[in-house]
């Protein structure tokens, strides 16, 4: 049994990754996910994976936290305990002293700056610290990108007992249908300082001037939102651009023309992945493990409007240039495979 510690409830970001998991399942392992209630445990619920709720969030604190996990594991005893994202990763390391699982974790969120998640100097040497202790008792690590793993080698410093292995999100190829040109762009994020979705909205000003036909649908939730709706307002944008909350990124995408994402980092985006999985074009900027997925010509600078503007009207109005995704890149059912390599690898 691969028993799974994820601290969110809802279904941004990792949650993504866990149901993927969930509904394909790693080869010779029973699943179990473990995280707090909400939407992400009835969604995993309602696929039928087996879930277990706990206080394992942020905001349950590191006593209660410790405590469910440890007793999770030592009720159900899994032969390998795989925890995700920096709190559950700490967490994990804690409540498993003593127990004989194999311990794993897949890192999502490290950027070469640290002060991109952690807000402060020492606050990111605090979490350097914690990490490089934790490592100390990891089996292994997974990383979603090359670039991830670098960045966990830099900062972290893995001893030479953890097994260090790149495993990216998989995503499953779907029939590209013929694409007519169009100017439908789209940006599917978080509306966090980190997204700089102001900046794709700069973009996207410049666009429009040049074709007014153009539009912007903007997904996403935050704290961002009413400066966002305050720079829209302020470009005269309001008619052209939808701020539409939260929605199913995979459907939106496949009704889009470009998908713009400014970011500060990205580790392995799901965003870029469906993208170019359902013929949708694809503009980011040069970091993490976006060169990764997207060739150099779909590479750009945040803070150049007019570059940017140019590369979304070229794939726009020509869909032959729009990034394809990698034959070698890995469908879910391949992602599943390699993590459970990476479980045979550390004996679980």
């Amino acid at each position: 049994m691969a028993l799974w510690v994820v601290p969110v409830s809802d279904l941004a970001g990792v949650a993504r990754h866990v149901l993927d998991v969930a509904a394909v399942g790693v080869p010779g392992h029973r699943l179990v996910v473990l995280c707090p209630p909400g939407p992400l445990a009835e969604r995993l619920r309602d696929a039928g994976a087996a879930v277990s709720t706990a206080p394992v969030g942020p905001g349950d604190g590191v006593r209660e936290s410790v405590a469910a996990v440890r007793h999770a594991v030592g009720a159900l005893r899994p032969a390998v305990v795989h925890s995700h994202l920096s709190w559950a990763d700490v967490v994990t390391a804690a409540a498993t002293v003593g127990s004989r699982a194999a311990l794993v974790s897949t890192e999502h969120g490290i950027a070469d700056d640290d002060l991109v998640y952690h807000g402060t100097a020492w606050r990111s040497r605090l979490k350097e610290a914690l990490h490089t202790a934790r490592l100390r008792r990891a089996d292994a690590v997974v990383a979603v990108s090359a670039a991830t793993a670098r960045s966990v080698r830099a900062k972290w410093h893995p001893g030479p007992r953890t097994i260090v292995r790149v495993v990216p999100n998989g995503v499953d190829r779907v029939e590209r249908p013929a694409r007519p040109p169009g100017l439908h762009v789209v940006s599917v994020a978080r509306l966090a300082p980190e997204k700089r979705v102001e900046a794709a909205v700069r973009a996207f000003a410049v666009l429009h001037e040049r074709r007014p036909e153009a539009r912007l649908t903007v997904a996403g939730t935050g704290d961002g939102e009413a400066a966002l709706r305050s720079l829209v307002a302020e470009r005269g944008l309001g008619d052209v651009v939808d701020l539409v909350g939260h929605v199913d990124a995979p459907g939106l995408l496949a009704r889009a023309d470009v998908l713009v994402q400014l970011s500060v980092w990205e580790n392995c985006s799901y965003s870029l992945l469906d993208a170019l999985a359902h013929g949708c074009g694809a503009v980011a900027t040069d970091v993490g493990g976006n060169g990764e997925i997207l060739p150099a010509s779909a590479l750009v600078a945040h803070d150049d409007p007019a570059a940017v503007a140019d590369e979304i009207e070229r794939q726009g109005l020509d869909p032959a240039t729009r990034p394809r995704l990698a034959a070698a890149w890995p469908t879910r059912q391949e992602m599943c495979e390699r993590l459970a390599a990476v479980y045979a690898e550390v004996g679980a």
